[in-house]
Protein backbone atom coordinates (compact mmCIF):
# COMPACT_ATOMS: atom_id res chain seq x y z
CA UNK A 1 0.00 0.00 0.00
CA UNK A 2 1.41 3.37 -0.98
CA UNK A 3 0.94 6.70 0.76
CA UNK A 4 -1.04 9.51 -0.82
CA UNK A 5 0.81 12.16 -2.81
CA UNK A 6 -0.90 15.52 -2.51
CA UNK A 7 -0.02 17.94 -5.27
CA UNK A 8 -0.63 21.65 -4.87
CA UNK A 9 -0.69 24.39 -7.44
CA UNK A 10 0.14 27.98 -6.54
CA UNK A 11 -3.50 28.86 -5.82
CA UNK A 12 -3.81 26.01 -3.31
CA UNK A 13 -0.72 27.23 -1.49
CA UNK A 14 -2.09 30.75 -1.25
CA UNK A 15 -5.38 29.43 0.15
CA UNK A 16 -3.58 27.97 3.14
CA UNK A 17 -3.84 31.36 4.79
CA UNK A 18 -1.51 31.90 7.69
CA UNK A 19 0.89 29.14 6.67
CA UNK A 20 3.93 30.08 4.65
CA UNK A 21 4.04 29.05 1.02
CA UNK A 22 5.82 25.78 0.38
CA UNK A 23 7.36 24.26 -2.72
CA UNK A 24 7.90 20.78 -1.25
CA UNK A 25 6.65 19.29 1.99
CA UNK A 26 7.22 15.83 3.43
CA UNK A 27 5.31 14.79 6.55
CA UNK A 28 6.27 11.46 8.11
CA UNK A 29 7.40 10.10 4.74
CA UNK A 30 8.84 6.60 4.62
CA UNK A 31 10.00 4.32 1.83
CA UNK A 32 10.77 0.64 1.71
CA UNK A 33 11.22 -1.69 -1.23
CA UNK A 34 9.40 -4.97 -0.86
CA UNK A 35 9.94 -6.69 2.47
CA UNK A 36 13.36 -5.13 3.03
CA UNK A 37 14.37 -2.69 5.75
CA UNK A 38 13.11 0.88 5.25
CA UNK A 39 15.33 3.17 3.20
CA UNK A 40 13.59 6.30 4.52
CA UNK A 41 11.63 6.60 7.74
CA UNK A 42 9.63 9.51 9.17
CA UNK A 43 11.16 12.18 6.95
CA UNK A 44 9.81 15.64 7.76
CA UNK A 45 10.92 18.49 5.56
CA UNK A 46 9.57 21.79 4.26
CA UNK A 47 11.22 23.67 1.40
CA UNK A 48 10.03 27.13 0.45
CA UNK A 49 9.72 28.45 -3.11
CA UNK A 50 13.04 29.75 -4.44
CA UNK A 51 15.15 28.05 -1.77
CA UNK A 52 18.44 26.32 -2.54
CA UNK A 53 18.74 23.29 -0.26
CA UNK A 54 21.82 21.05 -0.18
CA UNK A 55 21.35 17.48 1.03
CA UNK A 56 24.23 15.52 2.60
CA UNK A 57 24.52 12.04 4.04
CA UNK A 58 26.48 8.80 4.06
CA UNK A 59 26.37 6.65 0.94
CA UNK A 60 23.20 4.58 0.92
CA UNK A 61 21.31 6.80 3.36
CA UNK A 62 18.47 7.43 0.89
CA UNK A 63 19.32 10.83 -0.61
CA UNK A 64 18.67 9.71 -4.18
CA UNK A 65 15.56 7.82 -3.10
CA UNK A 66 14.24 11.02 -1.55
CA UNK A 67 14.80 12.86 -4.83
CA UNK A 68 13.03 10.06 -6.71
CA UNK A 69 9.98 10.46 -4.45
CA UNK A 70 9.85 14.21 -5.02
CA UNK A 71 10.27 13.66 -8.77
CA UNK A 72 7.37 11.23 -8.80
CA UNK A 73 9.57 8.33 -9.96
CA UNK A 74 8.66 6.32 -6.85
CA UNK A 75 5.65 6.53 -4.51
CA UNK A 76 6.20 6.92 -0.76
CA UNK A 77 5.32 3.90 1.37
CA UNK A 78 3.99 6.05 4.20
CA UNK A 79 3.38 9.68 5.10
CA UNK A 80 2.30 12.63 2.98
CA UNK A 81 4.35 14.18 0.16
CA UNK A 82 3.27 17.55 -1.19
CA UNK A 83 4.81 18.76 -4.44
CA UNK A 84 3.97 21.41 -7.04
CA UNK A 85 1.30 20.46 -9.54
CA UNK A 86 3.81 20.70 -12.40
CA UNK A 87 6.21 18.24 -10.75
CA UNK A 88 9.98 18.67 -10.85
CA UNK A 89 12.83 18.65 -13.36
CA UNK A 90 15.70 16.25 -12.67
CA UNK A 91 19.42 16.64 -13.42
CA UNK A 92 21.66 13.60 -12.90
CA UNK A 93 25.37 13.09 -12.30
CA UNK A 94 25.74 11.95 -15.92
CA UNK A 95 24.59 14.50 -18.50
CA UNK A 96 22.68 11.70 -20.35
CA UNK A 97 22.52 13.70 -23.57
CA UNK A 98 21.38 12.03 -26.78
CA UNK A 99 24.66 11.59 -28.69
CA UNK A 100 23.06 11.89 -32.15
CA UNK A 101 21.60 15.32 -31.34
CA UNK A 102 23.44 18.62 -31.10
CA UNK A 103 23.42 20.62 -27.88
CA UNK A 104 20.60 22.72 -29.32
CA UNK A 105 18.79 19.57 -30.48
CA UNK A 106 18.88 18.07 -26.98
CA UNK A 107 17.29 21.22 -25.58
CA UNK A 108 14.74 21.48 -28.38
CA UNK A 109 13.68 17.87 -27.73
CA UNK A 110 12.83 18.79 -24.12
CA UNK A 111 10.83 21.75 -25.42
CA UNK A 112 9.03 19.52 -27.92
CA UNK A 113 8.08 17.03 -25.19
CA UNK A 114 6.69 19.95 -23.20
CA UNK A 115 4.49 20.90 -26.15
CA UNK A 116 6.30 24.07 -27.23
CA UNK A 117 5.38 24.82 -30.89
CA UNK A 118 8.08 24.13 -33.48
CA UNK A 119 8.14 27.82 -34.45
CA UNK A 120 9.22 28.79 -30.92
CA UNK A 121 11.68 26.02 -30.08
CA UNK A 122 14.79 27.37 -31.81
CA UNK A 123 14.51 30.79 -30.21
CA UNK A 124 13.84 29.36 -26.75
CA UNK A 125 16.72 26.89 -27.07
CA UNK A 126 18.97 29.78 -28.06
CA UNK A 127 17.92 31.71 -24.95
CA UNK A 128 18.70 28.75 -22.73
CA UNK A 129 22.10 28.22 -24.37
CA UNK A 130 22.88 31.88 -23.69
CA UNK A 131 21.74 31.46 -20.08
CA UNK A 132 24.31 28.68 -19.54
CA UNK A 133 26.98 30.57 -21.56
CA UNK A 134 27.02 28.15 -24.49
CA UNK A 135 25.56 30.38 -27.20
CA UNK A 136 28.33 29.48 -29.63
CA UNK A 137 28.21 25.72 -29.06
CA UNK A 138 24.63 24.89 -29.96
CA UNK A 139 25.65 23.06 -33.15
CA UNK A 140 28.11 20.73 -31.39
CA UNK A 141 27.31 17.14 -30.50
CA UNK A 142 28.00 15.79 -26.98
CA UNK A 143 31.30 14.11 -27.94
CA UNK A 144 32.61 17.50 -29.08
CA UNK A 145 31.94 19.09 -25.70
CA UNK A 146 33.93 18.97 -22.48
CA UNK A 147 32.42 17.40 -19.37
CA UNK A 148 31.57 20.81 -17.96
CA UNK A 149 29.96 21.91 -21.21
CA UNK A 150 27.85 18.74 -21.34
CA UNK A 151 26.60 19.44 -17.83
CA UNK A 152 25.69 22.98 -18.88
CA UNK A 153 23.64 21.55 -21.74
CA UNK A 154 22.00 19.13 -19.29
CA UNK A 155 21.18 22.07 -17.03
CA UNK A 156 19.69 24.02 -19.93
CA UNK A 157 17.62 20.97 -20.88
CA UNK A 158 16.33 20.72 -17.30
CA UNK A 159 15.40 24.41 -17.33
CA UNK A 160 13.59 23.88 -20.65
CA UNK A 161 11.00 21.84 -18.76
CA UNK A 162 9.87 25.05 -17.03
CA UNK A 163 9.29 23.31 -13.70
CA UNK A 164 9.38 25.36 -10.51
CA UNK A 165 11.49 22.71 -8.77
CA UNK A 166 14.89 21.47 -9.98
CA UNK A 167 16.33 18.31 -8.42
CA UNK A 168 20.08 17.79 -8.85
CA UNK A 169 21.69 14.45 -7.94
CA UNK A 170 25.46 15.05 -7.63
CA UNK A 171 25.59 16.79 -11.02
CA UNK A 172 29.22 17.94 -10.69
CA UNK A 173 30.75 14.93 -8.92
CA UNK A 174 32.60 13.63 -11.98
CA UNK A 175 34.17 16.98 -12.89
CA UNK A 176 37.60 18.30 -12.00
CA UNK A 177 37.87 20.85 -9.20
CA UNK A 178 38.37 23.91 -11.44
CA UNK A 179 35.43 23.06 -13.70
CA UNK A 180 33.28 22.32 -10.67
CA UNK A 181 34.09 25.72 -9.15
CA UNK A 182 33.18 27.47 -12.40
CA UNK A 183 29.87 25.61 -12.55
CA UNK A 184 29.14 26.54 -8.95
CA UNK A 185 29.28 30.19 -9.99
CA UNK A 186 27.12 29.52 -13.05
CA UNK A 187 24.52 27.55 -11.11
CA UNK A 188 24.25 30.24 -8.45
CA UNK A 189 23.80 32.90 -11.13
CA UNK A 190 21.13 30.86 -12.93
CA UNK A 191 19.33 30.10 -9.66
CA UNK A 192 19.14 33.80 -8.86
CA UNK A 193 18.02 34.70 -12.39
CA UNK A 194 15.33 32.03 -12.65
CA UNK A 195 14.05 31.82 -9.07
CA UNK A 196 13.95 28.01 -9.18
CA UNK A 197 13.62 25.92 -6.05
CA UNK A 198 16.68 23.65 -6.04
CA UNK A 199 17.35 20.48 -4.05
CA UNK A 200 21.00 19.55 -4.55
CA UNK A 201 22.39 16.19 -3.42
CA UNK A 202 26.15 16.04 -2.85
CA UNK A 203 28.84 14.18 -0.90
CA UNK A 204 31.02 17.29 -0.91
CA UNK A 205 30.55 19.33 2.27
CA UNK A 206 32.31 22.40 0.89
CA UNK A 207 30.09 22.27 -2.18
CA UNK A 208 27.02 22.11 0.05
CA UNK A 209 28.15 25.17 2.03
CA UNK A 210 29.17 27.02 -1.13
CA UNK A 211 25.77 26.60 -2.80
CA UNK A 212 23.08 25.96 -0.22
CA UNK A 213 21.01 28.41 1.76
CA UNK A 214 20.30 25.43 3.97
CA UNK A 215 22.39 22.30 4.41
CA UNK A 216 20.51 19.22 5.59
CA UNK A 217 22.20 16.11 6.99
CA UNK A 218 20.50 12.75 6.64
CA UNK A 219 21.08 9.87 9.02
CA UNK A 220 22.31 6.47 7.97
CA UNK A 221 19.58 3.96 7.13
CA UNK A 222 16.83 4.40 7.67
CA UNK A 223 17.34 7.90 6.33
CA UNK A 224 15.77 10.90 7.99
CA UNK A 225 16.80 14.54 8.37
CA UNK A 226 18.79 14.76 11.61
CA UNK A 227 20.51 18.14 11.40
CA UNK A 228 20.23 21.44 9.58
CA UNK A 229 22.43 24.49 9.07
CA UNK A 230 21.28 27.80 7.64
CA UNK A 231 24.09 29.38 5.65
CA UNK A 232 24.25 33.16 5.68
CA UNK A 233 26.04 35.26 3.08
CA UNK A 234 28.82 35.90 5.59
CA UNK A 235 29.34 32.18 6.13
CA UNK A 236 30.14 31.77 2.43
CA UNK A 237 33.30 33.83 2.88
CA UNK A 238 36.37 31.54 2.82
CA UNK A 239 37.26 31.54 6.52
CA UNK A 240 33.69 31.16 7.76
CA UNK A 241 32.87 28.62 5.06
CA UNK A 242 35.84 26.50 6.14
CA UNK A 243 34.74 26.66 9.78
CA UNK A 244 31.17 25.66 8.96
CA UNK A 245 32.33 22.90 6.61
CA UNK A 246 34.50 21.48 9.40
CA UNK A 247 31.54 21.50 11.78
CA UNK A 248 29.28 19.74 9.28
CA UNK A 249 32.03 17.25 8.38
CA UNK A 250 32.31 16.24 12.03
CA UNK A 251 28.59 15.46 12.16
CA UNK A 252 28.73 13.65 8.81
CA UNK A 253 31.57 11.45 10.03
CA UNK A 254 29.50 10.47 13.07
CA UNK A 255 26.74 9.31 10.75
CA UNK A 256 29.19 7.42 8.54
CA UNK A 257 30.71 5.66 11.57
CA UNK A 258 27.25 4.75 12.78
CA UNK A 259 26.43 3.32 9.35
CA UNK A 260 29.64 1.25 9.32
CA UNK A 261 28.85 -0.21 12.75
Amino acid sequence: MTAPVRTAGASNVVERGVREQVAIELSGVGKRFGAGAPVLDDVNLTIRPGEFVALLGASGCGKSTLLNLVAGLEPPSSGILEIPADGAAFMFQDATLFPWLSARGNIELALQLRGVPRSERAARAGELLELVHLAGAGHKRPHELSGGMRQRVALARSLAQERHVLLMDEPFAALDAITRDLLHDELERIWRETGRTIVFVTHNVREAVRLGQRVLLMSSRPGRVVNEWRVSAGQKEPAEAARLAAEITTELRKEIRRHVR
